[in-house]
């Protein structure tokens, strides 16, 4: 077997179980793709997942390599017609452990999950966004459904999903309310935000008018964000939360305050990406990367990432495109 270079995990743990090896080189298969990657964006997931939790219950053999998003090279093609072929720069995202991690030299992904990186961007910048824009898209869109006249708040407004869900919503016409830090007040303003509220300085709960929709990035992992969220709903407004673990009760909280509430798990949708593109394309919709680190330094990486206070994305750069 060829094997290739990566950062692979044996067992969980700190960042330090991330450790530059040699692994076998994944083998596409039926109607996937073989890409060498270039780029690969760091998520919350894969810090969780890298400590125990996230998606490591699905893990079934190490070693393990993380990195669901990606920005890289077509190297092997489905079949001879089809429309990305070897030498197509393309950007994705798959779900690990059921795919080869991106904090690889290479990775097979099923072709549905992949479409043309934008001309527009780097493979840097595109790697930033499919997960983070996909789980915003999905909170926001078509599950909140953003629309003009649309109260909206949305939490950790400057995270990687957050800048996202705030452009969003204002390009659909939402009213969006903003929690950040006096630091990202102005870039919030910027990317859309109607309002913004700084957490250190306020409580939203104390000062916010009643809203139609929470974007709920936080959960009850700090200062009961969750729970609080819902003393400024309006009667039937609804609240969609994403990060995984963080608020155990929150739908029979939800239903005991007259409210509605969903969690949000994001899909690896090729489709929806590719609105996403037109979007960027077209500089409607940014995306930020914060900093960028070799792949040997992704402990460095996910340190930052749990450390709360990114704007934006973190990228690993792999190899050169």
């Amino acid at each position: 077997m060829a094997t290739m270079r990566a950062m692979a995990m044996t067992q969980a743990g700190a960042p330090e179980v991330l450790a530059l090896t040699d692994v076998e080189r994944p083998v596409r298969v039926n109607a996937e793709l073989l890409v060498r990657v270039v780029a690969a964006g760091v998520n919350p997931i894969d810090a969780k997942t890298r400590a125990g939790k996230g998606a490591f219950p699905g893990i079934t053999a190490f070693p393990v390599v993380l990195g669901n998003d990606f920005s890289g090279i077509v190297e092997e093609a489905p079949y001879e017609a089809h429309p990305l072929q070897p030498g197509t720069e393309v950007y994705g995202m798959g779900m690990v452990p059921r795919m080869s991690g991106a904090y690889a030299e290479y990775l097979t992904v099923n072709a549905l999950s992949v479409i043309r990186k934008p001309s527009a961007l780097s493979h840097v910048e595109a790697a930033g966004v499919p997960l983070a824009a996909l789980t915003a898209w999905g909170m926001v869109v078509e599950t909140a459904k953003a629309h003009e006249g649309q109260r909206m708040l949305i939490h950790a407004g400057a995270g990687g999903v957050g800048h996202f869900a705030v452009q969003f919503a204002a390009y659909f016409g939402a009213h969006v309310i903003a929690t950040g830090s006096a630091r990202n007040a102005s870039w919030l303003r910027e990317l859309g935000a109607a309002e913004v509220l700084d957490y250190s300085a306020v409580r939203f709960d104390e000062v916010l008018a009643p809203v139609d929709a929470v974007i709920d990035l936080i959960g009850n992992v700090a200062d009961d964000t969750g729970s609080r969220s819902l003393r400024v709903l309006r009667p039937g407004g609804v609240i969609v939360n994403a990060p995984t673990g963080s608020w155990p009760t929150m739908v029979e909280d939800a239903a005991t305050a007259g409210v509605r509430a969903t969690g949000f798990r994001v899909t690896p949708d090729g489709s929806t990406l590719a609105i996403v593109s037109r979007l960027l394309e077209s500089g409607a919709v940014k995306v930020y990367v914060d900093q960028v680190f070799d792949l040997e330094n992704v402990a460095d990486a996910h340190r930052a990432i749990e450390s709360g206070h990114t704007r934006g994305k973190l990228v690993l750069k792999v190899s050169d495109g």
